[in-house]
């Protein structure tokens, strides 16, 4: 065990990010329960631990496309009224769970200009503290209903948002839960030969053209240029972070204690960076 995997133990803030695809039944597209349960536990846990922890959560979409018998390709309209059906779906499922736990989870709904507008983003970073101070756990999510930045494939999944929000809230750690073991070479999928890279300290602009347009989930939207884009906001602003095949949630317990699961990228904090201007020209 290196050090840089044993001081995840250690960690105060904590933000966990699981995809569509890690909360759906494959054959189905309905609701992976057994999944959700293990995953509320799992936080519960690092919660009951004196730890803040904060979930990002896509699924919205998925789940109210389901509800409605939808089948894809859907207009960014339909998506957005699946997203107002599907996220209450959502909510409500994931509170149920977190108070079988004894746990208070709250919903944050995020666009855009949450980030980029000062004053928003000053209040979004206001409400996570006080949240955070209370005990409960915040679950994250675009505001799919009104924005079509993430609909549109322009944010990049909620990957992209999970960083965000580590840097907003000063988290140290962001564990990214994919269907991907980590980061590799190339394409796993495509290229046979593709190595896997067990760790990053610094984000070269070699690995970051490792990261390619694609995605293996026609439920997610999010490839590995998104997590690569995620590695660069939460590393930049001084947390580590973790990509991690989330088929197995109980993997966020086997992580924190520093077992060797994942893509590590090292913290490598840049004062000069700025979060919110990044996002902003991202989307220009």
């Amino acid at each position: 065990m290196d050090n840089l995997r044993a001081n995840l133990k250690n960690k105060k803030r904590v933000v966990v990010k699981i995809g569509s695809s890690s909360l759906q039944h494959p054959e189905t597209g309905d609701l992976d329960y057994t999944k959700m349960d293990i995953l509320v536990r799992e936080l519960c846990n690092i919660r009951n631990e004196g730890k803040d922890v904060i979930l990002v959560s896509s699924g919205a979409i998925g789940c109210g496309r389901k509800s409605l018998h939808l089948k894809p390709p859907l207009t960014i309209a339909q998506k957005q009224a699946c997203a107002a059906i599907g996220q209450a779906r959502l909510m409500t499922t994931y509170q149920k769970i977190f108070s079988e736990y004894s746990h208070q989870a709250a919903q944050i709904l995020m666009t855009r200009n949450t980030i980029v507008a000062d004053l928003n983003r000053r209040n979004a970073q206001n409400t996570f503290n006080e949240l955070l101070r209370m005990e409960v756990i915040p679950i994250v999510n675009e505001n799919d209903t009104i924005s079509t930045f993430e609909v549109e494939d322009i944010i990049g999944d909620n990957d992209t948002l999970s960083a965000i929000v580590t840097a907003l809230t000063g988290a140290d750690l962001l564990i990214l839960l994919s269907d991907i073991d980590g980061l590799y070479t190339d394409d796993p999928r495509q290229n046979p030969n593709a190595e896997f890279v067990a760790r990053v300290d610094s984000l070269t602009d070699e690995r970051l053209r490792m990261g390619k347009g694609t995605t293996g989930s026609s439920v997610g939207t999010g490839g590995m240029e998104t997590k690569l884009t995620a590695a660069k906001i939460a590393t930049y602003s001084g947390a580590d972070m973790i990509i991690a095949n989330g088929a197995d949630v109980r993997v966020i317990h086997r992580i924190m204690e520093g077992r060797d699961y994942g893509t590590i990228f090292k913290a490598n904090k840049n004062e000069a960076f700025d979060f919110a201007q990044f996002i902003e020209e991202l989307h220009r």
